[in-house]
């Protein structure tokens, strides 16, 4: 059996891991999440059946959908503080010209959280110790250290401080400390992010049956893209919601909540790596901002 790179290092991290004595038996009440999931709608996030939410697209199909060809974020949204409303504007006015604008995704930079919810595809591998998130684009990986506290003096990163622990049949992480880049945003429509960021996930596998309407308010904001992941349409076993929590005092007038729910990847379909870095131009030729060191390393 071959071993692709990605997968050896996870298959090494994980045979260093050593339970602690007795562990087993707690073991045996945690869920089992691991696997690879898939959610292949855009931009993704899916509004809660009430209360605040994640900002939206005025641009509408004749469906009704979101038109992902044209980003344009609903400025109006009470939830956004006023300098957060203006930025979501300008974004919006550059779609309504026609143009396009810088994001995390096409422009190479990491993409911290919440904006990398809306990856097609997320494989989530649990260990005693930490949960490791593995993204298809851009090959993206997050470290979520299990019954830790965030550190009191805390570094900023791209994908901020995780901490999760298990409440039941639920992972809960924690996330603080998101470093603020020149592209960084919360969602696709340019919602801005400041260093108070916060955001708490709860996993949990549920009912087919429980997650419809969820699965259904999906269908009437997002459309189902082409490619880069698979689900048996015909599939009505458990899958995996993800209800997250966001708040920025800096940006927000409130904190807000969505859900990402996500359905087993189709057995046999391949994982379609994504490293933008690969191919920097943009379509119409124009070179991305694709980071680079000061010096070379050699």
């Amino acid at each position: 059996m071959s071993v692709q790179p990605r997968d050896f290092l996870l298959w090494a991290t994980l045979a260093t891991v050593v339970p602690a004595a007795g562990a087993a038996q707690d073991a045996a009440s945690i869920p089992n999440l691991s696997g690879r999931w898939a959610h292949p709608y855009l931009t993704g996030f899916e509004p809660p059946p009430s209360g605040p939410g994640p900002v939206r697209n005025r641009s509408r199909m004749p469906n009704g959908r979101a038109n992902f060809q044209q980003l344009v974020g609903d400025y109006t949204d009470p939830i956004l503080k006023p300098a957060a409303a203006e930025a979501v504007k300008r974004h919006g006015e550059i779609s309504l010209a026609g143009g396009g604008y810088p994001t995390p995704s096409n422009q190479c930079w990491p993409q911290g959280v919440p904006y990398i919810f809306w990856d097609f595809l997320m494989e989530l591998v649990q260990a005693p110790d930490k949960v490791i998130m593995i993204y298809r684009h851009g090959n993206e990986v997050r470290w979520v250290r299990m019954n830790q506290p965030h550190p009191a003096q805390l570094t900023p990163s791209w994908h901020g401080d995780s901490v999760g622990r298990y409440e039941g049949d639920t992972l809960v992480i924690d996330t603080i400390g998101m470093k603020v880049g020149p592209f960084s945003m919360v969602d696709m429509y340019g919602t801005p992010q400041s260093p108070a960021l916060h955001v708490v996930e709860r996993y949990r596998l549920i009912d087919y049956d429980v997650a419809k309407d969820a699965l259904e308010r999906n269908e009437k904001e997002n459309f189902r893209a082409s490619g880069g992941a698979e689900f048996d349409l015909n599939y009505r076993g458990k899958v995996l919601q993800l209800h997250f929590t966001v708040e920025d005092e800096n940006v927000f007038t409130v904190p807000w909540t969505a859900t990402i729910t996500y359905r087993p990847h189709l057995p046999g379909a391949p994982w379609t790596d994504l490293i933008c870095s690969e191919n920097p131009r943009e379509p119409d030729g124009k070179l991305a901002k694709v980071p680079q060191a000061d010096k070379p390393d050699f």
